[in-house]
């Protein structure tokens, strides 16, 4: 995985949300956006969870867990991936828009 196609994160184990100040330049409600979703996201299902372009600009939602976590919730996890693709098709959509279009300067 390559550190600058990371967009965001967010862990329930350590509690903390990451942002990647690479991305800076998106509106401020888009951030807002990102994070209340990756916060709500690691609160309901736990694990983490980290939103990062492809080599093709799509945008991928990738779900990890550690191995002794056992309220981690794997297939909430898949079901909750699935609606955030349906409720934030929008969103996504523009996100890959706007790292095709700033990929060679970003």
């Amino acid at each position: 995985m390559n550190d600058n196609n990371v967009l965001c994160g967010c862990s329930s184990y350590e509690q903390k949300y990451y942002f990647n100040e690479r991305y800076g330049n998106l509106p401020q409600f888009v951030k807002d956006e990102l994070h209340i979703m990756c916060v709500l996201f690691t609160e309901e299902i736990g694990g983490e969870l980290v939103i990062l372009f492809d080599e093709d600009g799509s945008l991928l939602l990738s779900v990890s867990s550690r191995e002794d976590d056992f309220f981690f919730d794997e297939i909430g996890s898949a079901l909750k991936i699935k609606k955030l693709r349906i409720d934030k098709a929008e969103l996504f959509g523009q996100l890959e828009e706007y790292y095709k279009a700033m990929r060679e300067v970003l």
